[in-house]
């Protein structure tokens, strides 16, 4: 028999320079809302699921304001790429790649995600 994900103890990791490291739990994660998730260097990263099941993480800084909010924006889809806006001024960042849709020359970092 299979279970659903939401019926499992799967636990959202990121990919580190040290190796995975755990956010929280699958259950945590509302399709279309993130979470923002301290890491041990003292950034914040951004983790999302869409409501296909997919799974992103990115910077939670949006780099227009300084301010660390992006888990706190909208998601979306544009030309079939995911995107968050930021809550502030709006600007839609990829979730896949990090790249600012608004302008091209400002991107955050995104992170390796999975759930396991």
């Amino acid at each position: 028999m299979t279970l659903a994900p939401e019926t499992t103890d799967l636990v959202i990791q990121l990919q580190l320079a040290d190796g995975w490291f755990a956010v929280c739990d699958l259950r945590r994660l509302l399709p279309g809302r993130g979470v923002a998730a301290l890491l041990p260097d003292g950034d914040q990263a951004a983790v999302f699921r869409d409501r296909a099941g997919g799974l992103y993480a990115l910077g939670n800084r949006d780099p227009f304001t300084g301010a660390a909010v992006l888990s706190r924006g909208l998601t979306g889809t544009h030309q079939g790429r995911p995107f968050v806006a930021s809550p502030l001024l709006k600007q839609r960042f990829d979730l896949l790649s990090g790249q600012c849709l608004d302008d091209e020359t400002v991107q955050v970092r995104t992170y390796e995600v999975r759930a396991a």
